[in-house]
């Protein structure tokens, strides 16, 4: 995982195969950024679900999405650089290490109502997107496939770019609208491999995984890194509570709930995804459904860390709805990402996971009437209820090889 200390010079910027094979120091000192930006996502959605506004309650959960879904695809593209250049050149470590300064500054904003220091949120995001391809642009003269793939970038992130600086002057629900919007459009424009009308599509793939095995591993990561926020996250709320039999209830719920997500990801789909990268016809369908799906999953996670906070705060009294899509809608959305992973990796319907899915939203009505931690135990007993299943299908059978659908 070290990297040698000698920089890598412009005309071999790419990494070969042999070199992307793992995640180095540099992109784990990357993620180390990351938790501290999701668990700041997590503290700034939880005053506005427990405030006594309603309508406060409900505008949390787009927030939720327009503040988390730009910090995972500002890890997402970084984890591409990482992958497809050599992180020992030094203008790759700059790059890298600008984008974690950019990411740590977007963290800090979140405590703020989006008034004092939110604009920066977008401004720096703005900043990255179509910095990071200009700067590239000249060391590729050599790649110039390559280099029409970031020029792509940079005019679509152009395009973006002042959707979300106008949001950044705008405030309140305005300003969360035209992020929403600009989001929006840098996600779909991803999904397409950023078409520009009148420009031939480059023979490289943003989405085509140069290593069948570092961006698989980078996946793993920032899995584990969306855990370790929530359990760092329940933890902190616990300690800041009396210890009673209700919170202690809650906490031991919550860190259960947590490791059946685990579970439903490293077995089996998230432990052989290497495997199916590597046996896939089309390596950027694979890398585009797997980008998606994982996003996702951390979106579900995020959302379940919520939850257990509210659960942790307020374990007992009625429920509000607010707290119930949380609540539920968490473990339903890494569920449905899950369900996508496992069509890249077993190519097939996950039908367990959907009659989990179905099952939380019929009984988010009935919960509707009891406390918050009811519905934390039915969350649980679901997940549970999904994982033996999946134990009962594997028993007595052989580990499972991928079949990727691509």
């Amino acid at each position: 995982m070290g990297q040698a200390s000698e920089p890598a010079q412009s005309g071999n910027i790419l990494r070969g195969e042999e070199d992307a094979r793992q995640a180095n120091f540099l992109e784990l000192f990357f993620d180390l950024v990351l938790v501290f930006a999701l668990l700041g996502v997590v503290s700034r959605m939880v005053p506005d679900l427990l405030s006594n506004n309603v309508r406060q309650q409900w505008l949390s959960l787009p927030y939720t999405i327009v503040l988390a879904l730009p910090l995972l695809w500002l890890w997402t593209t970084t984890a591409y650089i990482t992958s497809r250049f050599d992180c020992r050149n030094r203008w790759i470590q700059l790059l890298v290490l600008a984008s974690a300064f950019g990411l740590l500054i977007m963290a800090t904003s979140l405590p703020y109502e989006f008034e004092a220091r939110g604009a920066s949120f977008a401004v720096v995001y703005v900043l990255l997107h179509v910095g990071r391809p200009l700067l590239l642009r000249p060391l590729l003269r050599e790649h110039e496939e390559v280099r029409a793939l970031y020029t792509r970038l940079a005019l679509w992130a152009s395009v973006s770019g002042p959707i979300w600086l106008s949001g950044a002057v705008m405030h309140g629900n305005h300003r969360v609208a035209l992020w929403l919007i600009a989001i929006t459009v840098d996600l779909v424009v991803a999904q397409f491999s950023w078409p520009i009308p009148g420009l031939r599509r480059p023979a490289i793939s943003g989405w085509g995984m140069a290593s069948t095995r570092h961006l698989p591993e980078r996946y793993q990561q920032l899995l584990l890194i969306a855990l370790g926020e929530t359990v760092v996250s329940i933890g902190v709320t616990y300690a800041k509570h009396p210890a009673t039999l209700a919170t202690t209830a809650a906490l031991v719920i919550t860190f259960v709930s947590s490791v059946l997500i685990w579970r439903f990801y490293f077995y089996r789909a998230g432990q052989v995804l290497a495997e199916a990268v590597a046996m896939s016809t089309n390596r950027e369908v694979a890398g585009r459904t797997a980008g998606a799906a994982h996003v996702l999953m951390v979106l579900g996670i995020v959302a379940a860390a919520t939850g257990s906070e509210i659960v942790l705060a307020h374990p007992g009294g009625r429920s509000q709805l607010a707290w119930l899509a949380i609540i539920l809608g968490g473990p339903a959305v890494f569920l449905l990402g899950r369900i996508r992973l496992e069509r890249i990796v077993f190519n097939r319907l996950a039908l367990r996971r959907v009659v989990g899915i179905a099952a939380l939203a019929l009984l988010a009505p009935p919960l509707v009437f009891g406390p918050p931690l009811l519905a934390a135990s039915a969350a649980a007993v679901v997940l549970l209820g999904v994982a033996v299943a999946d134990a009962l299908h594997a028993a007595g059978r052989p580990p499972e090889t991928p079949s990727p659908s691509a």
